[in-house]
């Protein structure tokens, strides 16, 4: 068995991609994607062990890949590691900065430390990897960015850290897709809302117990899938999209739209598409 991608077979063959933050969760969806479709895939993360997990299945399944642990918050392993992967490949054809993380928290209770943390995981660290692969390779031979955001267009209460963060993320998209146009690469970013993803099993106390009602708040009446998101970054990583650069999609089931006072129509009408043959639905969940 194998990814059921809705792109054509081979999209990204005789391509190397890389995927942060490949080793759980979207990236390890989208990893799986865009090795189907051809391309070999680059996986990085912080856990060695996490990312050989994820390699051993996209080889299973017929695809290529390789990985490589690094911190994305640390400059020096940025530069190494992308300096590892041009030397193994030749060229970057693509990145997908998906790499992050948060805790839930009231902004009174953020220390700065905790801040500046959350900061460099979800902004400070895709810029270092967008940085290198652009000095390193897509200067010279162009390519494709995917940015990853966040639905925090009315605000992000109890997440003000990676609020902030990802709005900056949407704000450097822009800024690399003019600069780095010259270059043939192009830039964009996509802002996921409530998907049910392994990373909503990190989570505990009240936050974890709001979860499973996220749904009644979506016109929709569902939570997305990672196989969603995956699909948006393969669009925009390919040829598909060769004429659009420094957008942002937003992949929210709707969520922002409307107001509190609007109550919602009941539904299951929308069928999610669900294209990874190793999904789980998150414990929280009911998983």
């Amino acid at each position: 068995m194998s990814y059921r991608s809705v792109f054509k077979p081979g999209l990204f063959a005789g391509q190397t991609v890389i995927v942060t933050g490949g080793g759980s969760g979207i990236g390890r969806c989208t990893a799986h994607e865009i090795a189907a479709l051809g391309a070999h895939v680059v996986i990085a993360g912080r856990k060695a062990d996490k990312l050989a997990t994820v390699k051993g299945e996209i080889e299973a399944a017929g695809g290529s890949c390789e990985t490589h642990a690094f911190d994305i918050r640390e400059e020096a392993q940025v530069k190494e590691a992308i300096a590892r992967i041009v030397g193994n490949n030749g060229r970057i054809h693509g990145l997908f900065n998906n790499a992050g993380g948060q805790f839930p928290a009231m902004a009174a209770d953020i220390s700065t430390k905790g801040f500046d943390v959350v900061v460099r995981n979800n902004l400070t660290g895709g810029f270092t990897v967008s940085r290198e692969v652009f000095k390193q390779s897509m200067e010279s031979h162009g390519g494709s960015i995917v940015n990853m955001a966040a639905d925090m267009r009315n605000g992000f209460p109890t997440m003000a850290h990676t609020g902030a963060a990802r709005a900056g993320m949407v704000n450097l998209t822009m800024t690399l897709a003019h600069e780095w146009a010259f270059a043939g690469v192009r830039v964009n970013a996509v802002s996921p809302g409530w998907i049910a993803s392994s990373g909503m099993d990190t989570y505990q106390g009240e936050f974890k117990e709001r979860i499973p009602r996220l749904k009644n708040y979506c016109p929709l009446g569902r939570l997305g899938t990672e196989s969603e998101v995956s699909a948006v970054v393969c669009f925009l990583l390919s040829d598909a999209s060769a004429y659009i650069t420094g957008t942002e999609i937003r992949i929210d089931g709707g969520v922002p739209l409307g107001n509190r006072s609007m109550d919602l129509t009941i539904t299951d009408r929308s069928k999610p598409f669900n294209g990874f043959h190793l999904a789980v639905t998150p414990k929280v969940l009911g998983g």
